[in-house]
C-alpha cells in the first residue's frame, strides 16, 4: 500500500499519540492505517507498509481484535486473512471506552469496594475510611454515567458533546 505524505503523518503521529495513553506504538500505528486504509490488509501488507516486524504485526492484530477495534475479513478466493478497522469514529470511540472500563475502572471499583469493607473491621483511621469510600463513590459514579451514556443514540451524544458547558444550563445549582 502507498500511503501519502499525510497518511504516513497521522499514522506515525497516532503512534506517538498511542504511546502516550499507554497503548503500544505499532498498535496504534497498525490500527491507524488500517482505518485510513480504503480496502482490507493483509498482515503482510500492513508489515511492507509500516516495516514492522511480521511477528508483532501478528500479536498487534490480535490485540486490535481483542479491543474489537478490528475485524477479520475473508475475500473470496484468497486464503490470506484481512482486516479492516471500524470507520465510525464515535463507535470506536465507544469501544474503547468500553474496554479501559472493562479492564482498568471495573476492576478498582471491585477492589475499592472490598477495601471499603475490610476498612470497617481492621482499624482504619476514620479519615481513611472516608477516603475510600470518596473514591469508590467516585468509581461507582462514573461507571454509572458511562453506561448511561454509552446508550444513547449516536446523534444525541454527537449533540450533548457539541453542547459542552452549556449544558450547565440544564442542571440546578
Amino acid at each position: 500500500m502507498k500511503l501519502t505524505s499525510a497518511m504516513e503523518n497521522t499514522i506515525l503521529h497516532w503512534g506517538e499519540m498511542g504511546s502516550r495513553w499507554g497503548v503500544n506504538r505499532s498498535i496504534a500505528q497498525i490500527h491507524a492505517l488500517l482505518y485510513l486504509s480504503t480496502t482490507p490488509l493483509t498482515a503482510d501488507e500492513i508489515t511492507e507498509t509500516l516495516g514492522i516486524a511480521r511477528s508483532n504485526v501478528s500479536t498487534s492484530l490480535r490485540e486490535l481484535q481483542s479491543w474489537q477495534l478490528i475485524t477479520l475479513i475473508h475475500v473470496l478466493g484468497d486464503r490470506r486473512d484481512h482486516f479492516e478497522a471500524k470507520t465510525d469514529l464515535w463507535e470506536v470511540l465507544l469501544i474503547i471506552l468500553e474496554q479501559r472500563k472493562k479492564r482498568e475502572i471495573d476492576p478498582t471499583v471491585s477492589t475499592l469496594r472490598k477495601c471499603a469493607l475490610d476498612a470497617q473491621e481492621d482499624g482504619t483511621p476514620p479519615e481513611v475510611k472516608s477516603r475510600l469510600n470518596d473514591m469508590l463513590q467516585f468509581g461507582e459514579t462514573l461507571t454509572i454515567w458511562y453506561e448511561q451514556v454509552s446508550r444513547l443514540p449516536t446523534a444525541t451524544l454527537v449533540k450533548l458533546m457539541r453542547m459542552g458547558a452549556k449544558i450547565s444550563k440544564f442542571v440546578k445549582r
